[in-house]
């Protein structure tokens, strides 16, 4: 069997907050998710972002340790139009995420721009310019 990429896993050092910012931008958790040390949601296409707690993180690796600086990984969500891009990134700086990058039209023929998440994860905010 080849192995098939399934998981995109964050931890979080606030899972209550992550959850808020996730749903926000449409994602689906359990009801009391809050609550739980793992919790996941479906993505389209069947992969599935996964949140864990730190605490649940150093339960099976006890040398586990925050990244010091910014992370490498970024997470990306295709909105339905450039106008989208932009209400999406006022909600979320609205209700207090860092923005990072304002809506901006891309050499690369797309409205981007990139808020935070509760734990500085770069979230990407995108959709073509001209109709695909």
């Amino acid at each position: 069997m080849t192995p098939r990429f399934a998981v995109i896993g964050v931890v979080a050092s606030d899972l209550a907050a992550s959850l808020a910012f996730y749903r926000r931008l449409g994602l689906v958790f359990p009801e009391g998710a809050e609550d739980q040390p793992h919790v996941e949601a479906e993505l389209p296409g069947g992969l599935v972002l996964a949140l864990d707690t730190e605490e649940t993180v150093r339960s099976f690796h006890s040398g586990w340790r925050p990244p010091a600086a910014g992370g490498r990984v970024g997470l990306a969500f295709r909105c339905g139009s450039p106008a989208e891009v932009d209400s999406v990134y006022e909600d979320l700086v609205g209700a207090g995420y860092h923005g990072e990058l304002k809506p901006w039209d891309a050499f690369w023929g797309q409205r981007y721009a990139t808020v935070h998440d509760p734990d500085g994860n770069g979230v990407d905010l995108f959709a073509p310019l001209a109709a695909q």
